[in-house]
């Protein structure tokens, strides 16, 4: 065989060669174009710090409602195979302090407010389009995914973890106005076992936003699950739609409690509000600095900025946590508007600059 021949061969073969490569590459790059388009939209907006992230294509919430899930460690499981391909992923909730309120503006909207207490806490606002569910926008501790200041989402495989952003809400809204928040309670963990399936805290919050339109709604949906609360602790939920309607789900020793506004609005810190464990818990003086403000002015503030004000009032500056002796501030304040369908964050206090904005009419 000649030289030439040889050649000729020799080229073929690489050419073979690199049509199976690119071949892989597409097959690849359309298996993931989901996640793949979904981290292009990752990015830092505040070094306080504030990531925002846009999910693409379903998280396969339905699939994990057919089972549920009874831990923390029976979620890692499902979202580490269903969304990271095997990739090992943190996952706990703190000792975490909070306070929220449901209130009017002057100009008819209905408003939600929330501050989120805790150590340094990078967030995450991630707005999600679910197949068969509400768009929503929803806030994230990325400490809970094993983040933190020496550990951020700035490489390929460390920016693979926020894909399991839609199953680790702490509060948001949803394009029916319905805003949701969750607050920790010092009590022992809820553990309901009546037979329904299994949810935890955060998969509570999602099946909100992705599921229910109104405070009515949201409320029922609860009822139909079994609550297992998450990191050996107790939570309650304040709720809020864009109706007026107002209500915190508690779940005092297991038992399912709803309290609803008197008056339209309503507000929440870290103890319980219902009558056979009313008190329990702390956080009493951002409840009375809410309750006094908004029964001056009958629940009704001037406008958002009136209830970021609020919320600055209430927050936290470093301190000593009561119940963990670790030092914890208010790590973001959030205004949602559920007649706009829109938030307004601040990180780390500073109250001084302008909010970052998020809508669900663009």
């Amino acid at each position: 065989m000649t030289q030439t021949r040889w050649k000729k061969r020799l080229l073929w073969a690489a050419v073979w060669a690199a049509g199976i490569v690119l071949a892989a590459v597409l097959a690849g790059a359309f298996l993931f174009r989901h996640e793949l388009k979904t981290l292009a939209t990752l990015e830092k907006i505040d070094d306080n710090v504030l990531y925002t992230m846009k999910y693409d294509g379903d998280y396969g919430f339905d699939d994990f409602l057919l089972t549920g899930a009874s831990t923390d460690g029976e979620l890692v499981r499902f979202v580490t195979d269903r969304l990271l391909r095997g990739l090992p992923l943190e996952f706990s909730i703190p000792d975490l302090g909070c306070s929220t309120f449901s209130a009017w503006t002057e100009d008819g909207d209905r408003i939600f407010g929330r501050n989120f207490d805790l150590t340094y806490s990078p967030a995450l606002v991630v707005e999600t389009a679910p197949d068969n569910g509400y768009r929503s926008i929803s806030t994230v501790n990325l400490a809970f995914l094993g983040f933190g200041e020496d550990k951020l989402p700035d490489t390929w495989k460390q920016k693979l973890i926020t894909l399991a952003a839609p199953y680790a809400p702490l509060d948001g809204i949803n394009e029916k106005g319905l805003a949701v928040a969750v607050l920790r309670i010092a009590d022992e963990p809820t553990d309901q076992d009546t037979g329904k399936t299994d949810i935890t805290t955060t998969t509570a919050i999602r099946l909100m936003l992705d599921k229910a339109a109104t405070v009515d709604e949201a409320v029922s949906l609860l009822e139909q699950y079994d609550m297992h609360s998450s990191a050996g602790s107790c939570y309650h939920f304040q709720l809020a739609d864009a109706a007026g309607d107002s209500a915190v789900v508690e779940y005092i020793d297991n038992e399912f409690v709803v309290l609803k506004a008197d008056g339209g609005y309503q507000m929440a810190t870290n103890f319980l509000l219902s009558d056979k464990k009313f008190n329990f818990g702390n956080g009493q003086d951002r409840y009375e600095i809410l309750e006094s403000s908004l029964n001056r002015c009958g629940g009704v503030v001037k406008d958002e900025q009136a209830g970021m004000d609020l919320l600055q009032a209430a927050s936290k500056d470093w301190h000593v946590s009561e119940t963990s002796g670790r030092l914890n501030a208010t790590q973001w304040s959030i205004v949602f508007n559920c007649t706009d369908l829109t938030a307004k964050v601040v990180t780390g206090r500073q109250y001084d600059k302008p909010a970052h904005t998020f809508s669900l009419t663009q």
